[in-house]
């Protein structure tokens, strides 16, 4: 299948053009079909790209000097999205010149741009940030929201819910497992907009291909219990510090640990391969690539820190979430979700009468 091609924030990113112009080089060796519009300073990323041939006929550059800081607001971003790399490649994406946006720049300016140039889709009434978590399972966990809205009400979940839903059955390719963060798993635990966002999710779910279990505790997230974790962007990005702060921590603990003495050194040889694959299994460049759900075009947010595997892996997920048209499913499940809004609500005028 032809795909369109990827407009790549070449400038965005902790190591900039080199590393992002290395990671869609992986990415397109991976997958010989992807197509690219690398935007950013021409100078640079042609000199990047003198070392992968595999681009030379598979891309075409847009010149653009001017870059997001990393420590810039949002708002003062905005004013500049018509001459920053980020700004453009989102733009690529709204005049149909690339279908899909990938950057590592700036998290809250990404989010800005994206949802200012091209809007939510109808009947999402905030976009959220969705990433992939790793599991003792061999499936990955969703989560979402992890920071694009601090506040979240009974309505907003209930979108997220089923953004997330779509999204992983993309993944998954079954229909996933979707449970609200909280604080226990009793029904009566929590506040009054998750447990009116789980009454309406335990409802929608039969038609929606999705299985709504309920709630789940944060230290749950990552057994394999759940496909999708829902909650506001607060909670969801102080859950997701936590748990990669802790993945660093064991990782730390463990090399300390192996190099304390000599013993320990000898100890570590011998368990050597069963910590490189808890090294493998934790390392966030195997799940880069959040997604702003619920605009009208697909934007991947690579993390700032990522190396070529990394970029590799953002840009995989941009071309996946295309190939399987993420955003017709999320259209599609929230048309059957008003639907049966519009069935209940002419019941109950019935009943009423």
């Amino acid at each position: 299948m032809s795909l369109p091609r990827i407009a790549v924030d070449a400038m965005g990113g902790d190591e900039g053009v080199r590393v992002m112009i290395d990671g869609a080089a992986e990415a397109r060796r991976r997958h010989d079909q992807f197509q690219f519009l690398l935007v950013g300073d021409e100078a640079r990323i042609k000199t990047a790209l003198d070392q992968h041939p595999n681009m030379r006929g598979a891309s075409e550059i847009l010149h653009c000097d001017d870059v997001v800081g990393g420590d810039e607001i949002p708002t003062q971003a905005l004013r500049r999205a018509k001459t920053t790399s980020m700004g453009l490649a989102v733009n690529a994406v709204k005049q149909g010149d690339a279908g899909a946006a990938v950057s590592a720049g700036n998290t809250g300016a990404l989010m800005a741009m994206s949802k200012l140039a091209l809007r939510t889709m109808p009947g999402i009434d905030r976009p959220a940030l969705a990433a992939v978590m790793p599991t003792l399972e061999d499936d990955d966990v969703i989560m979402l929201d992890l920071g694009a809205n601090t506040e979240a009400d009974a309505r907003n979940l209930v979108q997220f819910a089923i953004m997330g839903a779509a999204y992983s059955r993309i993944i998954l390719g079954r229909q996933p497992r979707v449970r609200l963060l909280n604080i226990g798993t009793e029904e009566i635990k929590g506040f009054d907009r998750l447990r009116d966002a789980a009454s309406e999710l335990q409802a929608a779910a039969p038609g929606l291909d999705f299985r709504f279990d309920g709630y789940v505790e944060s230290d749950k997230i990552n057994r394999g219990e759940v496909d999708v974790v829902v909650t506001d962007g607060f909670s969801g990005n102080i859950a997701l510090k936590a748990i990669e702060g802790t993945a660093r921590f064991v990782t730390d603990l463990l090399r300390n640990a192996f190099t304390s003495s000599l013993r320990s050194k000898i100890g570590f040889l011998v368990s050597r391969p069963a910590t490189e694959l808890l090294k493998h299994h934790l390392d966030p460049n195997n799940h880069n690539g959040a997604v702003f759900l619920g605009l009208n075009g697909v934007v991947v947010k690579s993390h700032g820190s990522a190396n070529a595997a990394g970029v590799a892996n953002a840009v995989t997920v941009a071309a996946k979430l295309l190939e399987d048209n993420l955003t017709h499913r999320i259209t599609s499940d929230l048309a059957e979700l008003q639907a049966r809004r519009a069935d209940e609500s002419a019941g109950e005028s019935a009943a009423a009468k």
